[in-house]
């Protein structure tokens, strides 16, 4: 019987419980028939107000089961297994931990070119500059083969769209996270309803003690400095938002603008010391994020690539967790998606295919880039990656011989796990890759509330693939890579051809997801010389028939692009130099029917205006490189 209801294996599981689903909500005669069963409980918290939600998805047949002293695991599930009323039985399968080797900051301080000081004076943050991830400037002490503007290109944003915005809630299901942090605290999600540290569910919402977010591992507060923690929960965290222009650190992508207005960061805890990761632990967190207020799960886990190589086999397999996961995409917690978003690494085995819960077809998987805008030698890329984000690569050559930490990428770490007490560090991985689209996620939610706009789920998840800038001119013009040893010697050489097409849709572009959402059309062009924007796709295919009277372009706009001359517009097309990357919006007027507009003495035409958003690179592929 277990044959048939097992959807998994004992292998690579806790040996402590596992979790059965029932065909129906179980009465107590039933749960008294397991024999050899210590307890029974159910495996998720239900909340009043969600009940018929947790039913639709059938959370509330869910329970754990953890046999008595001396009755092996399997043998308490063939007892489980055997009754009617019993429709699956699941293992408690551990999901991998991530990497959690950091790099201090070095002590030497960065070599700022003038241009890179400008490029980054947005905010003050002191270590900005050092987070290449965010604006690529070329910086060759980072990588002799550093590409400028090999970043998420989110400084216009900043600029001009959104820095944040604290109704919005992103849960890190990691190691705990350190809401303490200098560079954390003011952006950490806080329970009011919770006592802190009193051992008391103060506000009944089925946990205690959760003021910033719930160690599913210990039961209790979160933790991040238990012996084998590695301060990668609060490393991810800083990437989707540290709080920006506070003075002190770092900067983070839906950080806010030093105004209190950045996202706010849950932390649910799957991971403590060397414990935790378990399909109960994952499940619990995703539910607790959904029914707390989270809009998005950042995950920098997974399950081994190959473990499961179609979505089938996943679901097949998935039972608890797969099940959290679709609430979780259905519990809507703010105005502008009817639900919330899941966003996944790829994984870091170098694999031609991303690990699950990651790979399924409706959950954002991320592959990883260095600072040479190039895969990385640890990325899995292949089917299942939707879309690549900066992930750091340690063994960037660079001109002086061996490499620099600093091509990794910077973040806020817990100072307890630091020999030098430090709250910064590198890590690498698609782990950090991760938190940037996240990042990006979250200032797309924030900008869609200020707009008053509203989306699916699917909807929002389709914008955000789409929002990339292409990598695979760049592939396919590099050849190769090589990555190297700390001695300068070869660690690896990459064949670029097998990433070709397969780093999902490409770089994650945090202006072009603005951009979709406020639904200003981009047009890509080259830097370098004087290109043209054809008109006709904002003005028809007429375009080269109207009458164009001119345009407005900031000065900011003008700056962001590094504008040479004045532009011109002609033949139906905007003709423009622009010297730096970067990305602006201009307005086009013209008239409609006529070469003046129609006056109260004489007829004309009609003035019509068009925004559209001009987005400059070092290179455009064949196709223009835009999805």
């Amino acid at each position: 019987m277990l044959a048939t209801k097992a959807v998994n294996s004992d292998k690579e599981a806790s040996p402590e419980s596992f979790l059965v689903k029932f065909h129906a909500a179980p009465s107590a005669e039933e749960i008294a028939a397991m024999k050899g069963i210590k307890s029974v409980e159910p495996l998720f918290t239900s909340i009043a107000e969600n009940e018929a939600l947790e039913k639709r998805f059938g959370l509330d047949l869910w329970y754990v089961v953890e046999p008595e002293a001396g009755v092996s695991l399997v043998k308490a599930a063939e007892t489980a297994a055997s009754l009617s009323s019993v429709s699956k039985v699941e293992f408690n399968t551990i999901a991998r931990k991530p990497d959690c080797t950091f790099h201090p900051m070095p002590v030497e301080e960065m070599v700022r070119t003038k241009a890179s000081t400008e490029d980054f004076k947005i905010f003050n943050d002191p270590q900005f500059s050092n987070q290449w991830h965010y604006i690529n400037v070329g910086d060759m002490t980072i990588s002799k083969n550093v590409y400028a503007g090999g970043d998420i290109s989110v400084k216009d944003v900043w600029a001009s769209t959104t820095c944040g915005d604290p109704s919005i809630v992103v849960c890190v299901i990691d190691e705990g996270v350190k809401w303490s942090h200098p560079d954390l605290i003011d952006n950490a999600w806080t329970n009011t309803g919770e006592i802190p540290d009193n051992g008391i569910d103060d506000d009944g919402n089925g946990y205690v003690d959760d003021v910033h977010g719930y160690n599913f591992v210990d039961k209790g507060a979160v933790s991040w400095d238990v012996k084998g923690d590695g301060g990668h929960g609060t490393h991810t965290a800083g990437t989707i938002a540290a709080v920006n222009n506070n003075g002190i650190g770092v900067v983070g992508v839906a950080g806010g603008s030093g105004k209190n207005d950045g996202v706010r960061i849950m932390s649910a805890q799957i991971f403590s010391g060397k414990n935790g990761g378990s399909v109960a632990q994952v499940a619990a967190a995703i539910k607790y994020a959904a029914d707390n207020g989270a809009s998005l799960i950042s995950c920098s886990f997974g399950y081994g690539a190959g473990t499961f190589k179609s979505d089938g086999a996943y679901k097949a397999h998935g039972g608890a967790e797969y099940d959290a996961m679709l609430y979780f995409n259905n519990k809507k917690n703010n105005k502008a998606i009817d639900g919330g978003i899941i966003i996944f690494s790829a994984g870091n085995e170098s694999t031609g295919y991303a690990g699950y819960p990651g790979a399924l077809e409706n959950i954002i998987s991320v592959s990883a880039l260095g600072p040479d805008y190039l895969p990385t030698y640890y990325s899995n890329y292949g089917p299942g990656c939707k879309i690549a984000a900066p992930g750091g690569e340690v063994g960037q050559p660079v001109p002086s011989g061996g490499y620099s930490v600093r091509a990794e990428v910077l973040s806020t770490l817990p100072s307890e796990l630091s020999a030098n007490g430090d709250d910064y560090g590198y890590m690498q991985g698609t782990s950090m890759a991760c938190p940037h689209v996240t990042g990006v996620a979250a200032l797309g939610i924030a900008y869609a509330l200020k707009l008053g706009k509203h989306y699916t789920v699917d909807e929002f998840n389709s914008m955000i693939v789409s929002s990339a800038k292409d990598i695979d001119a760049r592939i396919s013009s590099a050849g190769s890579k090589t990555v190297v040893r700390a001695d300068g010697s070869v660690y690896s050489t990459l064949k670029l051809s097998d990433y070709y097409h397969n780093m999902g849709s490409g770089c994650i572009d945090a202006w072009s997801l603005m951009m979709k959402i406020e639904g200003v059309p981009c047009s890509l062009i080259a830097t370098g010389s004087t290109q043209w924007v054809d008109l006709s796709p904002y003005f028809g295919t007429a375009s080269t028939s109207l009458t164009y009277t001119g345009f407005e372009m900031s000065k900011e706009a003008r700056e962001a692009l590094g504008v040479v001359g004045e532009p011109e517009l002609k033949h139906g097309r905007l003709y423009i130099n622009a010297s730096k990357i970067g990305s602006a919006k201009v307005t086009i007027n013209a008239i409609g029917g006529g070469t003046a507009a129609g006056t109260d003495t004489t007829i004309g035409g009609m003035a019509i205006s068009r925004e559209i958003s001009i987005i400059t690179r070092g290179f455009t592929s064949a196709t223009g490189g835009w999805l």
